[in-house]
Order: structure tokens, then C-alpha cells, then sequence
């Protein structure tokens, strides 16, 4: 399910019959790389993925996650531009071609508002927390379930709207598990809301590393005292940090709580949880 892809001269690429401009290395990780990228028919940046696939297994876990983008068509999920397999020799590139948010990631925000000790104000963490419920609430309709949840997976759009990245670790959830996964994911999303409340994660590995999300299931959590937020968000926090997953709303529940949180129109009430 690929499209062909040439090199057709230095520093430019062709995708779907659209040439690209290489301007800059993004960054890179274990067996990918993510490069800045113009297309020479409009002008838009984009972010170039290229995934190096060793064997089959690879080249089959790369178009998972082509697939798993092409499910969405949400304002909070990040969308898929273009996927295409490139040979080289014995091996394979998959290239995923994504709009380039130039806001970075949650967490490229949070380090810089700490660097000059600022923190994200508590409307501006209403506003984030509720577009990642509605991204998450898409994902758990189609019967998925994230899996890697964290301030370094989620972008920040042109109008500062978050947005769900990296979905090659999604996994589909089981029916009868629908709780436990909803659970997983509280406890995740409460790890989000934590680090944009103080400037830090409960526990670094939680939000640094998906599999080490046990770790804050297996501790109570001590809330700091900041002047900064209301009862009703730290409250909040309290409910998606429980120990037992049971006791944590789901995100339905945790949606009209947002809702009902959000700053209040000039001359109306608001409603406290």
C-alpha cells in the first residue's frame, strides 16, 4: 500500500508525484529519523519519518502505523500526508510523510516556560487537557488504546491545540478489557496533567518511557499545594492518579467535567466539580 518514491536530485524527494526540499534534520531515534522537509507545490512544511526496516517484521510495523493514521480524521491526531517503502538493497525505508506543527512538542513547552519560571496557567491546561480527551476519546472509539501516552508525544498546532502523535504503539483492546484500558489511560493522562501543573512528571520514567506507566499505579500520589491552581484541578489530578483503576473516571466522565471547568463566557456562570 505504498506509493513510489524516487531521489530525483540532491536534497530532494519525490512523493505521490510531489517534490519535497529537504531543509533540516529534525531529530532521530533508535531506527528513525524525522527530517524537515518543503513541498515545492505548496510551499508547506512537513515532517519526513523514515523508519529503517532490518525485516519483514519492520516493513510490517511500519505500515501498522500508516494504517493506524489513516483510521482518524481528527482535529487532535495527528493526520498522515503520504506513506511510501523505499528499497535499499536487502532492506527497506518506510517514509511517513506529517504536517510539521512548528510549536514543538507539550513538553518542548513546558521546559521552555520552565527555563524563564513560568508555568502553564490553569486555563491554558484546561483547554490542552480537554483537545487530548477528545483525541483520546476517538482513539478508544475505534477500539484502540495509545499506549504511550506523554508530554513528548503530544504536539502543539498553529493555534496552540494539542495533538496526538506516534501511533505506531497503539495496540487493539479486547472488549471485555475496555476498562482496563481506559484506566491505563487515566493514569497516563494524569502523568500528562501532573508534569503541565508543576513543571515535572511524578515519576520521569512514566512520561519519558510507556512501559514504565506501572510505576505510578503502584504509588499514592502526593499533590502539591500551589497557590497557582483551584481545588477543583487539583482535585482532578487526585481522581486520575488513584492507585486502584477502578476508582478512576473514564474519559466520557472526565470530558463533561472539562467541559464543565472550561473559563466561563463573559456574564455566565460556571459550573465547579
Amino acid at each position: 500500500m505504498g506509493h513510489a518514491l524516487c531521489i530525483c536530485s540532491p536534497g530532494t524527494v519525490i512523493i505521490d508525484n510531489k517534490r519535497y526540499l529537504f531543509i533540516q534534520k529534525l531529530g532521530e531515534g533508535g531506527f528513525s529519523y524525522v527530517d524537515l522537509v518543503e513541498g515545492l507545490h505548496d510551499g508547506h512544511f512537513y515532517a519526513l519519518k523514515r523508519i529503517l526496516c532490518h525485516e519483514q517484521q519492520d516493513v510490517e510495523e511500519a505500515q501498522r502505523e500508516a494504517d493506524m493514521h489513516h483510521l482518524f480524521n481528527h482535529p487532535n491526531i495527528l493526520r498522515l500526508v503520504a506513506y511510501c517503502l523505499k528499497e535499499r538493497g536487502t532492506k527497506h525505508e518506510a517514509w511517513l510523510l506529517l504536517p510539521y506543527l512548528k510549536g514543538g512538542t507539550l513538553w518542548n513547552e513546558i521546559e521552555r516556560l520552565k527555563d524563564k519560571g513560568n508555568f502553564l496557567t490553569e486555563d491554558e491546561i484546561l483547554q490542552l487537557l480537554l483537545g487530548i480527551c477528545r483525541g483520546l476519546e476517538a482513539i478508544h472509539a475505534q477500539g484502540y488504546a495509545h499506549r504511550d501516552l506523554k508530554p513528548t508525544n503530544i504536539l502543539l498546532g498553529d493555534e496552540g491545540q494539542p495533538v496526538l502523535m506516534d501511533l505506531g504503539s497503539m495496540k487493539q483492546a479486547r472488549i471485555h478489557v475496555e476498562s482496563s484500558r481506559q484506566a491505563l489511560a487515566l493514569q497516563s493522562l494524569g502523568c500528562v496533567l501532573y508534569a503541565m501543573m508543576f513543571g515535572e512528571g511524578p515519576y520521569d520514567m512514566v512520561f519519558q518511557k510507556g512501559d514504565s506507566v506501572a510505576l505510578a499505579v503502584q504509588n499514592q500520589l502526593s499533590i502539591p499545594q500551589s497557590p497557582r491552581h483551584s481545588s477543583a484541578l487539583r482535585q482532578l489530578l487526585a481522581s486520575m492518579m488513584t492507585v486502584d483503576p477502578l476508582q478512576r473516571p473514564y474519559i466520557p466522565f472526565l470530558l463533561s467535567q472539562l467541559e464543565a471547568l472550561q473559563p466561563p463566557v463573559p456574564g455566565q456562570h460556571t459550573t465547579q466539580i
